[in-house]
């Protein structure tokens, strides 16, 4: 299984052999979709809360007694039935990550990459080596490539001009060869690998 390599010129300057353990791996849907859930919980804060009723202002005292008055029998002012008065099994603060073991992020991102693969949504370049950290100078390079749509763009964080010339670009995410993950891949239309970047994420991937 091979690919070609080009320039930001999208010339063709080579080829490259891909390992067929993880450029061929089959498609798992359900694995891919729960991989996807836990990136995306993992983003949540979590920090979302309401107050019980011994963390709102009010007094403890009986608002009445509890018989003769003809009314309903009622607590203090801070009863969760009472206007301004606490929450009952409202949520509190907690982390939403879902547990993946270390094979299952491994085959899922295989999946996805299999996948973006035989879509033709896999691009290799030799280097990403930028002139300057200009975004309009990176956007006419990838308008070069054929790049109109997303595109996750993986190479080294040492990379600066890369960095700085994609942040303002909303089209765009840069990430290290070593921080791809399954919802970045499956997010952009287009993934976009250096040959070194690419050699790294295939030496993680076939351990």
């Amino acid at each position: 299984m091979k690919i070609t390599v080009k320039n930001l010129r999208n010339e063709d300057v080579g080829e490259l052999e891909l390992p067929e353990e993880v450029f061929d791996y089959p498609f798992k849907e359900h694995l891919v979709h729960t991989a996807v859930r836990a990136c995306r919980a993992a983003k949540r804060r979590g920090t979302h809360k309401t107050k019980v009723r011994s963390e709102v202002a009010g007094s403890g005292r009986k608002l009445w007694r509890q018989k003769g008055t003809g009314r309903s029998r009622i607590g203090d002012a801070r009863s969760p039935t009472r206007r301004a008065g606490g929450t009952t099994h409202g949520p509190q603060p907690r982390s939403h990550a879902l547990k993946l073991s270390v094979r299952e992020k491994k085959n899922a991102l295989k999946s996805a990459l299999s996948r973006k693969l035989a879509d033709d949504g896999l691009v290799v370049l030799e280097d990403l080596a930028l002139e300057t950290h200009k975004t309009g100078t990176l956007a006419r390079d990838l308008d070069g490539l054929g790049v109109a749509r997303k595109a996750l763009l993986v190479d080294s964080r040492d990379n600066d001009n890369l960095l700085r010339a994609a942040r303002n670009n909303p089209k765009l995410k840069t990430v290290d060869a070593l921080g791809v993950n399954v919802y970045d891949v499956v997010d952009r239309d287009l993934v976009i690998l250096t040959r070194t970047a690419l050699s790294t994420l295939v030496e993680v991937l076939s351990k």
